[in-house]
This record gives structure tokens, C-alpha cells and sequence, in this order.
């Protein structure tokens, strides 16, 4: 038996099996991550990426089960054209069948997984998302031309801080006053009072 693990004939199947174990092995003692995100580009969302499995779980998952799955075909192949032929097949034919089999395969096996797997959920928000929101001036005074640091909290109830301007000339955004943003001018916000009373500029 370890005469046909080991023959030369199978040297691509034994050293799959062995590189999956090597990335079990880094994952377990912390060396890898299986989660982490691995961009494989738009085209993973569809076509012949898509049909592969690629972009539905992270790339180092991906190749792990591609690995196991080839040498466990290339094995099962060997074993059967050795039973058929009473030889093994050539390396630089059984190698190439193998992996033309298994990729099918392994995109099944990576949908399956996807489905079970644990989605990640983001909480992240674009910056123009936070127009429309209430937030409060933290530090300085606002004056136009001017902007001060004040404080918001998104949709999920995150805080982000921010700078304000008042939205008209005549405002002024006085310090722990509650404030509405309006609009965005690069990296500055347009606000106004909460309760739409503006204070003169001094």
C-alpha cells in the first residue's frame, strides 16, 4: 500500500494531500486564516470563477478542499486504471485528468460550503450617509470658513466625528449645541441648528 502512496507515478496526488495538510496544520496552530478576505476581482461573481467556487469562501479554503479533493481523485484513478491496465498511469496524464476533474468538484463542494458557513455582516457606512442626521459640536466654534469638530452616530449607532461649517453665512454653531447635517463640501459638513434658530456671527 505505501508502495502506491509513495510510487512516482503519484508523486502529484501525494504532495496535494500533504500541502492540504500543511495549511490544516498552520490554520490550527494559528499561522493561517481561513477567513480571512482574499479578493479574487469582479469576474469571481460570475462565469467560470463563479462555476469554480472562487469568491464564495476564502481563497485558503478554496485550495485546501481543491487539494484534498484532487489527490483523493488522482488516488481513486491510479487505483483504478492499476486494476484495469495492472500498471500506473503516467504522471503527466493522471496530474492533468485529476485536476480537470476536481475543479467541478471543488466548486460544489465551496457552494456547499458558502451556504453554511457564517456571513460576515458589515456595519460600515459611507460618509454621505451620515447627511440627514443629528449630531452634536464637540470642540471650537463653528463659523463659516471655520469648521469645528462636532460628533454624529450613524445608522447602526456608531459615532464618527466630523467637522462643520454653518450652512449660512449669518450662523454660528456654538459648542455642545445639537446641529442637523445638511450637506457635504469635501472633507466638511454644512449644518444647521437643531431647531433652526441661528445665531448671529459675532
Amino acid at each position: 500500500m505505501l508502495d502506491f502512496l509513495l510510487a512516482s507515478q503519484n508523486t502529484p496526488f501525494a504532495a496535494a494531500l500533504l500541502l492540504m495538510l500543511l495549511i490544516g496544520g498552520a490554520q490550527v496552530a494559528g499561522l493561517g486564516d481561513f477567513d480571512a478576505d482574499h479578493d479574487v476581482g469582479d469576474v469571481a461573481s460570475d462565469g467560470l470563477l463563479s462555476l469554480l467556487g472562487l469568491g464564495r469562501v476564502p481563497l485558503l479554503m478554496w485550495l485546501a478542499l481543491f487539494l484534498m479533493i484532487f489527490g483523493v481523485i488522482g488516488y481513486a484513478g491510479q487505483q483504478f486504471w492499476q486494476a484495469l491496465t495492472g500498471s500506473l498511469a503516467s504522471a503527466w496524464l493522471a496530474g492533468p485528468v485529476a485536476a480537470a476533474v476536481a475543479l467541478p468538484f471543488t466548486g460544489a463542494g465551496s457552494r456547499l460550503l458558502a451556504r453554511v458557513m457564517p456571513q460576515d455582516e458589515t456595519t460600515a457606512v459611507s460618509v454621505d450617509s451620515l447627511i440627514g442626521r443629528f449630531a452634536t459640536v464637540q470642540t471650537g466654534t463653528a463659523r463659516p470658513g471655520s469648521p469645528a469638530r462636532a460628533r454624529v452616530t450613524d445608522v447602526h449607532g456608531h459615532p464618527h466625528f466630523v467637522m462643520v461649517e454653518p450652512d449660512n453665512a449669518d450662523q454660528v454653531l456654538h459648542e455642545g449645541e445639537e446641529i442637523l447635517l445638511v450637506r457635504r463640501e469635501g472633507e466638511v459638513f454644512r449644518a444647521i441648528s437643531r431647531g433652526g434658530h441661528f445665531l448671529p456671527g459675532l
